[in-house]
């Protein structure tokens, strides 16, 4: 049995809305979303795997294509810049 206390009042209605548009009780939904829960991943079992399993080479450079990024996003500011400001 899990009990939570202290729930806030919006965060109860919220879920219960949410349980009743699933068609579910609240206990029903609260299950569900808790088993669902249970199954993902947390953020340092998911890096222990990428470090595990190295990721797979996909022949981008990165660092080139980092780069033109911010070159597009200066080009894209420049433009703006110069389109907003009143005509010498």
């Amino acid at each position: 049995m899990i009990q939570i206390r202290h729930v806030p009042e919006d965060v109860h209605r919220r879920l219960k809305a949410q349980a009743a548009q699933a068609g579910m009780s609240l206990s029903d939904y609260l299950l569900q979303e808790v088993t669902l829960l249970s199954g993902q991943m947390s953020w340092e079992e998911l890096f222990e795997e990428v470090d595990r399993d190295h990721p797979a080479p996909t022949g981008i450079d990165w660092a080139d294509a980092i780069r033109e990024d911010r070159e597009e996003r200066e080009r894209e500011l420049q433009d703006r810049t110069l389109r907003g400001s009143p005509p010498e």
